[in-house]
């Protein structure tokens, strides 16, 4: 999957909204029907979002320089194809899946774990066979639906640097895992060796509540 680079342009220039629709595209690039094309483009990556009575949302990370979101595409479209599963709806399901599947556990828990920052939502895990994760799923009571505490992930990108794949997908999912992306680049910055761009704000707020601990460790190493 490729990036139309000129459709994350014209994005990058739309005003800060909650919501957009194809005309708020067309005032850039040029027309209604130019608007459309680059506003499926956006989707096919995961960047934009369609919502209902013809609007769209953006994410986060379309903010975030042309070279970066370039390697957040592999975790953009596994976001987008996403798989979600709930049995119990709570953090029981989560301590199930995590017996059950085998495969590389990213944002919350993952973020958690090498941050101790911010409590975890939601599993998502790169299960090593999709399929058969879901089936295993299934065969233990979970259903496949739009809510549920277990979300896998299909396989997109390199892995070989777990800890910069957390951090880019955490970019890439935008909303809280922004703050978990930035406790990430604090504590392990020998460890990146690409970096986005995130508010001064929101650098003093993780910053400020990351446990002492856990910064004392990092500058101890």
């Amino acid at each position: 999957m490729t990036m139309d680079i000129h459709a994350l342009m014209i994005a990058q220039e739309l005003p800060p909204k909650p919501v957009y629709t194809a005309k708020d595209i067309a005032a850039t690039a040029g027309s209604l029907p130019t608007a459309y094309r680059k506003l499926a483009d956006l989707i096919e990556i995961g960047i934009a979002e369609r919502r209902k009575r013809g609007y769209f949302t953006l994410k986060e990370c379309i903010m975030q320089p042309v070279y970066l979101v370039k390697h957040l595409i592999p975790s953009l479209r596994a976001l987008k194809e996403a798989r979600t599963f709930g049995k119990y709806y709570n953090e029981t399901d989560v301590r199930i899946a995590r017996e059950l599947i085998d495969g590389f556990v990213t944002l919350d828990y993952k973020a958690y774990e090498l941050t101790k920052f911010q409590i975890p939502a939601k599993l998502h895990q790169y299960p090593d066979s999709m399929d058969n994760a879901i089936r295993i799923l299934k065969q233990n009571g979970f259903s496949e639906g739009t809510k549920g505490q277990v979300v896998l992930l299909p396989t997109y990108g390199d892995f070989a640097n777990d800890i910069q794949r957390v951090y880019l997908d955490s970019i890439a999912n935008s909303g809280r895992s922004i703050l978990d992306a930035i406790a990430i680049e604090i504590l392990y910055p020998d460890k990146l060796s690409i970096k986005a761009r995130f508010s001064v704000e929101d650098i003093e707020k993780v910053r400020e509540e990351m446990p002492s601990s856990v910064m004392n460790e990092s500058i101890a190493t």
